[in-house]
């Protein structure tokens, strides 16, 4: 009865998201951002495709890079720097691969959201924009769309010496001195824009648009340009602490009375931070635009993003403890939580439960909530969903006792979830997945009623012949791939199904070996600067260029450069860049190396970079092939099928084949 109830919801809600106005009322989604800084190995269109069936359990948006190509000197670029709208190459893919990975999250139930960067924009020289051609129509900004007073009165002072005019028209928002400030108020800006946001959302087929920098430019001409566009999801960065500044740009982005755009929550993040740096729980009380039941419809709230994480020793502002706590107040809280890559990826299971239970209830970005418990060192709320309450207590649990109505469905570290024994279902503990080595699911009975559990594990649902146990048991999921379906047995029916898929692979650290040879260029000595993976992978030196690395080996004739890593899971690798000397001159970076490998440095270049020859693997029998996939199906090393392979070594017809 709760699953088709929340079909039903479903449903319903189609006409509601097709006549969205800046951001869908009672919308009960999650979104996640698809990226974090530097993210270019991990979250290339072709990794984040490879991910859609699983992201779509539990994800209904990702948010992706900029994805225009910001220059033409090569190089790596989050976006931000944007120079081509229309040129959708960029460094984390193709225009063709951008357009299959939205297609396949579309296919999926996943809304791919665009990041939409027109405060500002890159030039060649000063005031020079690229032309472009779209549907045989040339388009280019001018040295007259930038603002009057660009860059504190320096571009002005440039152009007028050089020949050039710029608008008449000071900004409309705050300046930024990094690139040009479009001026909002010009026509041929306004034009430019409301192409570039058609040709996102119906030729490249994105959802909607994550608003970058928005107080740079008056919030009217945002919602104008969403007025033309009609997306059904927009969100602006408007980031600011205060609430009340938030709400007033919502406000500002009305047309004819109508508001066209959320704003990320940035007043519930720097509470939900407040109370861990603070170690006061008491203070998630404190106010957001999600507290605020006029406008938390609005509210798309996060706990940490691309511009707050830790990065180096660079002065940002992360949470770096209890992120997992913070999550699950995000996530059973109204306004529509975006959750952050490298906390997906880091606690998966935590964060898929968690998402569970939030649907399971059918939490929606209006909800109600009511606070149990406030104090120094717990919290405990409860979210009215569409379909049950959901009971979440963070900080010190202990100190907590729900009354009998609730059963606890997941925990972690500093969290508690719990359902009303109202609920009538069977809560498995374990969210679908990829896991390696043999698990274990813990089954719960939510319901008031004495009932027993049956199970099955082979995809069919239970029935009062299937295995019995008791609430609280645990059922083993072997390696292999295993369907778990439990339900409740009450007066000899089964009802509240619920289901799980696990894929369980049997996985064993390894160690590989990276052999270099300077002999082509005659470098004298070579230093390994080391990355990704699981993020165990940093050279002990943690300063540029890494580590100087002496031992060396003779083998065919050649002397090379050794060190030795390890894989410690089927997702782990190491990314590389040898340098020599003082880390000039230095070689491309290279990427996704989980095998043995012998690397010859080039004397050839690409953007001022030595490029590097794979030249043997620790893996035998090993063909080499081009980026162009043949009619056999492709598997990597775990076994896994791949569309779209990336550099590296994969399976393919029954052979051991390197894409480059």
């Amino acid at each position: 009865m709760m699953k088709k109830f929340y079909t039903t919801m479903l449903a319903l809600a189609v006409p509601l998201l097709m006549m969205a106005q800046g951001w869908p009322s009672q919308y009960q989604g999650v979104m996640l951002q698809g990226f974090y800084w530097d993210s270019f190995d991990d979250t290339q269109w072709t990794k984040l495709e490879s991910q859609a069936d699983e992201l779509a359990q539990y994800f209904t948006l990702v948010w992706i890079p900029q994805s225009g190509k910001c220059n033409d000197n090569g190089g790596n670029s989050m976006g931000y720097d944007d120079y081509y709208w229309f040129d959708q190459n960029s460094t984390f893919g193709t225009e063709a691969q951008l357009r299959s990975l939205i297609t396949t999250f579309k296919a999926k139930g996943i809304g791919t959201i665009a990041d939409v960067v027109i405060n500002h924009r890159n030039t060649s020289g000063w005031v020079t924009f690229p032309k472009e051609t779209y549907k045989g129509v040339t388009y280019q900004l001018l040295p007259s769309d930038i603002c009057a007073d660009d860059d504190n009165g320096k571009t002005k002072a440039w152009a007028e010496a050089n020949g050039f005019s710029l608008s008449t028209n000071n900004d409309t928002g705050e300046g930024w001195d990094g690139m040009r400030d479009l001026d909002h108020k010009s026509k041929n800006v306004q034009d430019n824009v409301k192409v570039y946001l058609d040709f996102l959302l119906n030729d490249l087929g994105y959802t909607g648009f994550r608003y970058d920098m928005v107080k740079g430019f008056a919030a009217t001409y945002l919602g104008t340009y969403n007025k033309d566009a009609n997306p059904t999801f927009s969100v602006g960065e408007y980031w600011d602490g205060n609430k009340s500044t938030v709400e007033n740009w919502i406000n500002s982005t009305k047309v004819n009375g109508t508001v066209y755009s959320a704003a990320f929550d940035f007043p519930f993040r720097y509470t939900v931070r407040d109370a861990i740096n603070n170690k006061d729980w008491s203070k998630l009380s404190n106010t957001s635009v999600m507290a605020d039941a006029g406008y938390r419809r609005y509210a798309v709230t996060f706990i940490e993003n691309h511009d707050t994480e830790k990065r180096s020793n660079s002065p940002q502002d992360p949470i770096v403890r209890d992120t997992i706590a913070a999550n699950a107040y995000l996530l059973a809280m109204p306004g529509t939580p975006c959750v952050f890559f490298k906390h997906w990826k880091d606690c998966k299971n935590d964060i898929a439960n968690m998402i569970n239970v939030r649907q399971f209830a059918g939490i929606h970005n209006e909800s109600g909530y009511t606070s149990y418990a406030s104090t120094n060192t717990h919290y405990a709320v409860v979210s009215k969903g569409a379909n049950c309450d959901l009971l979440c207590v963070v900080g010190d649990v202990t100190k907590y006792t729900p009354t009998d109505r609730w059963i606890l469905v997941t925990e972690g570290y500093h969290y508690r979830y719990y359902l009303p024994n109202s609920a009538n279902t069977v809560w498995i503990s374990l969210a679908s997945g990829t896991y390696n080595g043999e698990q274990q699911a813990t089954l719960t009975a939510v319901t008031r009623d004495d009932a027993q559990i049956v199970y099955t594990t082979d995809g069919t649902d239970p029935t009062a012949s299937s295995t019995k146990v008791a609430s609280g048991s645990k059922v083993t999921i072997p390696v292999g791939t295993t369907t778990l379906k439990a339900g409740l047995l009450i007066g000899g029916a089964v009802s509240g199904i619920q289901s799980r898929t696990y894929n369980v692979i049997d996985f064993k650290p390894y160690n590989i070996d990276i052999y270099v040879n300077t002999d082509e260029v005659g470098w004298s000595s070579v230093n390994f600067w080391t990355w990704g993976g699981d993020g165990s992978h940093s050279p002990k030196n943690s300063d540029w260029p890494g580590d100087k690395v002496s031992t060396t080996v003779s083998a065919d004739g050649k002397n090379w450069y050794k060190n030795t890593y390890t894989i410690n899971s089927p997702e782990d690798c190491v990314n590389f860049v040898f340098s020599t000397g003082s880390g000039s001159p230095q070689t491309v970076d290279i990427n996704e190396i989980k095998a043995t490998t012998y690397f010859e440095i080039s004397t050839a270049t690409e953007g001022g970079k030595n490029l590097v020859n794979i030249v043997k693997t620790g893996i035998e029998e090993i063909q080499y092939a081009n980026d162009t996939p043949r009619d056999d199906a492709i598997y990597d090393l775990q076994g896994r099928r791949v569309t779209h392979p990336t550099r590296g070594i994969y399976i393919q017809g029954g052979k051991k084949i390197i894409y480059y």
